[in-house]
């Protein structure tokens, strides 16, 4: 999900180089073993100087789809800012954030900030300090840097800072040096201004704990949930000569509690003190949830290294059961390991753990905080948030069934509380319904579980929520406008739906962006008949297929293009009703039924094969933004793939990177690093309301991967090869012939049980394009 406005200045940041690391070991390197990981690079999609061309990424800590990220701050992060910048060479804290995206809000976050000497600066603009690039180093299990606490004085670069995570603990440890009789402190602020927050040092249990009730889409969605808060618990180790809190600028010392706008605390060590640990817990159910959540995830006692190591081998377990080999490396600011490891780093992050734990051992219940009812919910599973379904239904959902298949039944069950909670879907979950972007594409991520043989949720009632969407307009439909982030709105669900149940298509004189919502609604329409078809109604079914096919009441055949409506069937202007994109990429988005797009061009494919040509050629392919992800894959669908896979080589090497500049649109939980993750593959989801995956062109000679077990593999994982002699090491493109354990295969296209249960895919490539796949898959 992105601005409109979308441009790309990567010609400006060109000279961005790859990280560099300049590690200085300490007494047990944890950076040892690190095996995959080596290739991750959190910094990649941080650096940019305005939000449309930021990745939208932070350098954070936490295990996969841990609930909390920890991230260096360097700016106040806010709707359309994140907390870092690779720009910012000056830190002012270490934050707990559940920012999920770089245009969606924070729902509460708790910063801490060491410090040295007696002037205490709590506020954000007064308390950075500087920090070199070259002592700076982000891993997905630990962060590293070293501070300036004497702008360049006699004793600069004098704070090492190290932090690691749980999934609910943040672990930091700072080194003081050169104190020369300074004090050494930490500055905690608990909530900023025009919002609430309370906290209270507790120095005989060197803690200090806290809330705060920040939620910065307040306005946004219809639900209001007036007792949320953010809560936390800090614990140090050592203990507090002095302390006191914060109002704004003012401090009080030797308070302990304060409870109002824009307050934080602050605790002193003895200038003796040269290292100090603090383990920060976080809950949106409690104080005392906090404190539970820190003893369970990181108790008394646990080594800094034994946290860095806990978090490494999460990411192992996830990250190293991939294998690749035959790699052009020549080139590092385009390492395609890097690039590949660091968006699949990236995907496995969303959606988010929102569920703590009740007990330390495996299998217990499991407590969570709902905004939709404002209230704790206790339940044996867990609770998933950060759905940013109008990017991530297009290939993220696809990609988890691949490489975290055992979360997805839970997050199917995750939609259906929200569903049963509010009676809809979500849209945009953020803590509640954000209203943000269009059209109901929650439908097709059940039904790309479902096609893909995840059942182990109530099927019957995800056809239940799923009529509701495909049926049952939103309040209000005849009177709202329901534009883009339009505040205290009704759940938007499909806006427009009564025009388009009367006569086909969303009246462009009645509601914001119709056409996009047309053709969406229409794809919804698909991916509604199959979850109607799993749940047994055979007959809705029929008629969901049979209004799926409402996308060509938008086709005007005299200017070949899609096109906007109103309400008495004349045509808008051609330039109106689209949803960040225009009538170039909105012309080719109709992924459940490329045959019957194809059918509507005057001269069938050949024509939109040369439309498609002019769209590519033409600038008008916008890869920094999700509509467009499919486009090129639309080549070998109507049998052209070798123009699919010379598009997508170039879009890989064009819009991905190994620098901090590697991303040229917002990454959107996952979305842009799952389109590279399974292009590089050779395969991506055109229809991901289906089980079905078009073939486009492998990046690696070979790639191993320890598949865990899905659906049907009774517990049981396997190693799948793919191999593409060339396609790394020499850069070839083109595929020449394709094979599935022996098997020849002559369209391109693969079916999902054949890649997860596939022993060995095997490509031959070659140079030139060839004649392989010609038929295509429509």
């Amino acid at each position: 999900m992105k601005s409109l406005l979308r441009y790309i200045i990567l010609s400006l940041i060109s000279s961005t180089t790859a990280l560099t690391f300049h590690h200085k070991p300490s007494s047990t390197d944890y950076h040892a073993n690190a095996g995959v990981l080596q290739y991750v690079n959190p910094l990649i999609g941080t650096r940019g100087y305005d939000p449309n061309d930021l990745g939208g990424m932070i350098p954070s800590v936490s295990p996969p789809f841990g609930m909390t990220r920890w991230t260096p701050q360097t700016r106040e992060n806010f709707i359309s800012q994140v907390p870092y910048n690779d720009r910012d060479r000056r830190m002012h804290g270490f934050q707990a954030t559940h920012q999920p995206a770089i245009w969606i809000g924070e729902n509460g976050h708790v910063t801490l900030m060491p410090g040295l000497g007696d002037e205490i600066q709590p506020l954000f603009q007064h308390r950075g300090l500087a920090f070199r690039k070259e002592d700076e180093r982000s891993t997905p299990y630990v962060y590293e840097v070293t501070l300036d606490a004497d702008s360049g004085g006699e004793f600069g670069w004098n704070l090492t800072e190290q932090a690691t995570a749980s999934a609910h603990v943040g672990h930091l440890r700072v080194d003081f040096r050169d104190t020369k009789e300074r004090q050494p402190y930490f500055i905690i602020q608990a909530s900023r201004l025009n919002w609430t927050g309370h906290v209270e040092i507790h120095p005989e249990a060197q803690e200090v704990s806290g809330s705060n009730s920040q939620r910065q889409e307040y306005l946004l969605g219809p639900d209001k949930p007036e007792s949320f808060r953010l809560y936390f618990v800090s614990r140090f180790s050592a203990p507090f000569t002095s302390h006191g809190v914060s109002h704004a600028g003012d401090l009080y010392r030797g308070q302990r509690y304060i409870e109002d706008k824009f307050v934080g605390a602050y605790v002193t060590f003895d200038k003796s003190v040269q290292r100090v640990e603090v383990r920060t817990g976080v809950s949106y159910v409690s104080v005392e949830q906090a404190r539970k959540n820190l003893d369970i995830d990181i108790p008394d006692g646990t080594a800094f290294e034994t946290t860095v190591e806990n978090v490494k081998s999460a990411w192992l377990e996830r990250l190293g059961r991939i294998n690749i080999s035959g790699v052009n490396d020549t080139d590092a600011d385009h390492d395609p390991r890097t690039i590949f490891y660091t968006g699949l780093f990236h995907a496995l992050q969303y959606p988010s753990d929102y569920s703590e734990p009740t007990t330390s051992s495996e299998g217990g219940m499991r407590r969570f905080y709902s905004g939709y009812t404002d209230s704790v919910h206790e339940a044996d599973d867990s609770y998933y948030q950060s759905w940013s379904i109008w990017d991530t239904y297009r290939a993220e959902h696809s990609l988890l069934t691949i490489f975290a298949p055992e979360r997805v039944n839970s997050m199917m069950r995750s939609l259906l509380r929200i569903f049963d909670w509010s009676g809809r879907l979500p849209l945009w979950n953020n803590m509640i319904e954000n209203n943000e972007m269009i059209a109901t594409h929650v439908d097709a991520v059940i039904a790309n579980a479902l096609v893909r043989g995840f059942d182990d949720f109530d099927v019957s009632r995800a056809w239940d929520a799923v009529y509701v969407d495909a049926y049952v307009p939103p309040d209000n439909d005849t009177d709202l406008l329901y534009y883009s982030r339009e505040p205290n709105t009704p759940y938007e669900c499909r806006a427009g739906l009564t025009s388009y149940l009367e006569h086909g298509w969303v009246d462009n004189d009645r509601w914001a962006e119709s056409a996009s919502r047309t053709l969406d609604y229409s794809f919804d329409d698909f991916a509604a008949a199959v979850v109607a078809e799993h749940a047994g109604d055979l007959e809705h079914a029929k008629e969901l297929r049979e209004r799926s096919q409402n996308y060509k009441k938008l086709w005007n055949p005299e200017t070949q293009f899609m096109q906007a409506r109103n309400a008495n069937g004349t045509w808008a202007n051609e330039s109106w009703g689209w949803t960040e994109g225009d009538k170039w990429i909105y012309t080719l988005n109709v992924m459940h039924d490329v045959g019957g797009l194809a059918s509507l061009f005057k001269g069938g494919k050949k024509a939109m094969k040369a439309r498609m040509d002019e769209y590519f050629t033409g600038g008008h392919n916008m890869h920094s933004n999700e509509p467009s992800h499919h486009a090129p894959y639309l080549y070998s669908a109507i049998g052209y793939p070798a123009d699919a896979a010379r598009q997508i080589r170039e879009l890989a090497w064009e819009n991905y990177n190994a620098t901090a500049s590697g991303l040229s649109g917002n990454e959107d939980l996952g979305q842009m690093s799952a389109w590279y993750v399974l292009s590089a593959l050779g395969f991506y989801p055109v229809n991901p309301a289906s089980d079905e995956y078009v073939v486009g062109t492998p990046f690696f000679d070979e790639v191993e991967i320890l598949l865990p077990p899905g659906p049907g593999d009774d517990g049981k994982e396997h190693t799948l090869v793919i191999s593409a002699p060339g396609a790394g090491t020499e850069g070839r493109a083109y595929v020449k012939s394709l094979k599935v354990d022996g098997e020849d295969i002559h369209r391109p296209m693969l079916k999902h049980g054949q890649v997860v249960k596939a022993r060995r895919i095997e490509f031959e490539m070659s140079d030139e394009p060839t004649s392989w796949g010609q038929e295509g898959t429509v």
